[in-house]
């Protein structure tokens, strides 16, 4: 699993325009990775299990992008092709590399407690008479937001110790099968603690993701030391 930090800069129009539509971010992440590039052009989903979540610095509100990729990424593109892309140099901390990218082996042992910190579009899939797939409606109270949480954690082999959940707003993006069709979605910023109970389970979860809308920017698990 690699891990890749990049901080943005929020004066750069195209940062901007994909904190908007988070389709066009998601389009921008590809560029790193050639066969998710192929694909996203094609407008497929979640590829090559990239994952990917914006963080907002609480006092500065600057913009850091995390990705998550099975594959390495490439991100030399940004220096050619979106020279103001990343925030400069001289705004960063002394010898802060951006972009930064490590390889990660996942410390997880059956017991362990871990801080976790997940973005996602919590939703309840409902059937609609007469059509083959139903319609997936957003959960717009916190209890049944946990209660989702709960359930999602149960399945990937964890347990949900405490949380604090946050809702962000609606963010609006397109569609994968048509860029001209924009739809809504619920974003839930949940951070918290969680008791692993199956490694296995909870690392192949991680590499998959979390709920709808994953390449949105929605869906991506990251644990810490409690």
């Amino acid at each position: 699993m690699y891990l890749s930090r990049l901080i943005l800069n929020p004066r750069a129009r195209q940062v901007r325009n994909e904190l908007a539509d988070p389709y066009e971010m998601h389009r921008t992440v590809c560029r790193a990775f050639p066969d998710g590039l192929f694909k996203a052009e094609r407008n497929e989903e979640n590829t090559t299990n990239i994952l990917f979540r914006v963080d907002l610095h609480p006092r500065t509100r600057i913009p850091t992008l995390l990705v998550q990729s099975r594959q390495k990424p490439d991100w030399s593109f940004l220096f050619s092709d979106r020279k103001d892309y990343l925030l400069g140099e001289k705004e960063l901390p002394l010898d802060m590399e951006n972009p930064a990218m490590k390889e990660i082996n996942l410390q997880l042992h059956d017991g362990r407690v871990l801080a976790f910190r997940l973005r996602a579009n919590p939703t309840v899939k409902k059937d609609r008479e007469g059509k083959k797939q139903g319609r997936r409606l957003g959960l717009i109270h916190e209890e049944d937001q946990r209660k989702w949480l709960e359930r999602k954690l149960e399945a990937a082999g964890a347990a949900l110790l405490s949380v604090n959940i946050a809702n962000d707003r609606l963010m609006r993006g397109g569609l994968f099968h048509s860029k001209e069709q924009r739809m809504s979605f619920l974003s839930v910023q949940f951070d918290g603690l969680l008791q692993v109970k199956d490694t296995n389970q909870l690392t192949r979860a991680m590499f998959a993701g979390f709920g709808s809308a994953k390449g949105l920017g929605f869906g991506l698990l990251s644990l810490a030391r409690a």
